[in-house]
Formats: structure tokens, C-alpha cells, sequence
């Protein structure tokens, strides 16, 4: 089982071992945004934003976004960014497992992106709970699945039937769909989501 302490993922980042970080926003989430089906902007938790690219465009995009990851050195060059970027973003250090205390039912959205596919697969459930935990009533899960097959990880393989067996039982798909624009070495490996709280 993947090592879920602070001092385990401040070392993938230190030793340059944190791969899922592409530098950059994901183009699959600026694409959603220039297009018919954005979200509106709202409070949008970001759950293992790493250098916090993809919370920096949706909150160039005017959410009021709040990017949570394990790892201080992530958390200090995302906060870094965002000031030189003169960007309202905020980026905590916390244990993503544990928000649900502090942060229950507190936002409209929650982005993904590698987050849940660097988590050990015995995880997966719990994530999806903390997930529909973070999210208000009709919030929504925007989500960049990276849904390789290669052997190892993290980032992990995840089929794209698994993902929707995952959430189907919390949220309804309004959109899931293989990524045609993704960057050039995820090519053919990504799916885009919006999944819907279900109504209680």
C-alpha cells in the first residue's frame, strides 16, 4: 500500500519523483472552460493539486478555489505561483482523508486530476467518500482520469468501467468521455468527468 504520510509525498517532490505534475493546467479543463458545458464559477476544492496549475486557471476563471496536497514543497511553490500570478487561490498542507472535519459540505465542486489514481486502489472508495463528504447538495466532481494500462505507479492504471463503478453509487454522470486534447504523452490515456451529487 502506497505511504500516505507527509513526509512520503514531500519526498517524491523533493526527489523529483512527482511525475503526475505536468507544469502546466491540463488542456482537457481549459477547453471545458472555453466551452458550452462550463461550470459556473463557484467554491472549488482542489484535492492533490501538487504545483497547483489546474486550481491557478480556475481561479483565473473566477472560482473560489482552495488546492490541498501532502506535500509542503507542493503547497509552498503552488502559493508561490499564485502571488506572483496575483491569483485569490489559496493552497493548504493537509491529509486529503481528513478534510471532512474541517470542510464538510463546504464547496461546489471538487477537481481532479491524478489525484485519484496515485492513491493505493484500496483507497479508491474512501476518496469517493471524501469527495461526495466535500460537496455541497447537486455539487459537482470535475475530473481529468488518468486511465493508462502500464504496470506500476503511482500513478496507477485505472479502467475507465472501474471509475464509473466507483462513483455511480454517490453521483450521477453528466459527462464522461475519452480526452481528445490531452498533452502529448497521455495521449489515448485520459477521461474527462462531471459527476452530480445524487439527490437524496
Amino acid at each position: 500500500m502506497i505511504d500516505l504520510t507527509t513526509e512520503a509525498w514531500e519526498n517524491r517532490y523533493q526527489e523529483g519523483r512527482d511525475h503526475w505534475d505536468l507544469g502546466c493546467p491540463a488542456p482537457p479543463f481549459i477547453n471545458l472552460l472555453a466551452s458550452a458545458q462550463a461550470p459556473k464559477p463557484g467554491r472549488m476544492a482542489v484535492l492533490g493539486c501538487g504545483s497547483g496549475q489546474d486550481a491557478m486557471l480556475f481561479s483565473a476563471a473566477e472560482f473560489d478555489v482552495i488546492g490541498f496536497d501532502f506535500a509542503p514543497s507542493a503547497i509552498k511553490r503552488a502559493r508561490t505561483t499564485a502571488e506572483a500570478r496575483k491569483l485569490s487561490a489559496q493552497f493548504l498542507q493537509r491529509n486529503i482523508f481528513e478534510l471532512e472535519a474541517e470542510f464538510l459540505h463546504s464547496f461546489d465542486y471538487v477537481l481532479e486530476h491524478t489525484c485519484f489514481c496515485t492513491i493505493d486502489a484500496m483507497l479508491r472508495s474512501q476518496y469517493v467518500q471524501v469527495v461526495k463528504k466535500l460537496l455541497r447538495p447537486n455539487g459537482q466532481l470535475i475530473a481529468l482520469f488518468y486511465t493508462h494500462s502500464r504496470l506500476g505507479g503511482p500513478p496507477f492504471g485505472v479502467k475507465p468501467q472501474a471509475i464509473l463503478d466507483s462513483f455511480s453509487p454517490c453521483f450521477d454522470t453528466i459527462l464522461f468521455k475519452a480526452a481528445k486534447d490531452s498533452i502529448a504523452r497521455r495521449k489515448g490515456e485520459e477521461h474527462l468527468a462531471i459527476f452530480q451529487v445524487k439527490s437524496s
